[in-house]
């Protein structure tokens, strides 16, 4: 199964940018389907952006579309998610999940990175 690790979090001023990753480890990454959710202080966890296993179709919560790009490398093992034009309502830490299928499509399972957090200072 594959294992995820978040990094790049951190704090930036409203109106910033930042870019965050996800490295996976194992055999499944190229044909796991990989997505951002985030949770702020005393919300729900919530869908951020996703994007398919080539990387030609991408998803996104309505909040975040024009400002957040997902993408991936699959010669690498790493989705990012690169955050624009950021605002004090993005503040949450941020997890990447990956859900991992098989070659018929049925889902054999996700897993989750432990998240980085990401600070927007107004």
């Amino acid at each position: 199964q594959v294992q995820l690790v978040e990094s790049g979090g951190g704090l930036v001023q409203a109106g910033g940018s930042l870019r965050i990753l996800c490295a996976a480890s194992g055999r499944t990454f190229m044909s796991s389907v990989m997505g951002w959710f985030r949770q702020a202080p005393g919300k729900e966890r919530e869908f951020v952006a996703a994007i398919s296993r080539g990387g030609s179709a991408t998803y996104y919560t309505d909040s975040v579309k024009g400002r957040f790009t997902i993408s991936r490398d699959n010669a690498k093992n790493t989705v990012y998610l690169l955050m624009t034009g950021l605002k004090s309502e993005d503040t949450a830490v941020y997890y990447c999940h990956a859900e991992t299928f098989d070659q018929s499509g049925f889902s054999l399972g996700g897993a989750w990175g432990p998240g980085t957090q990401v600070t927007v200072s107004s």
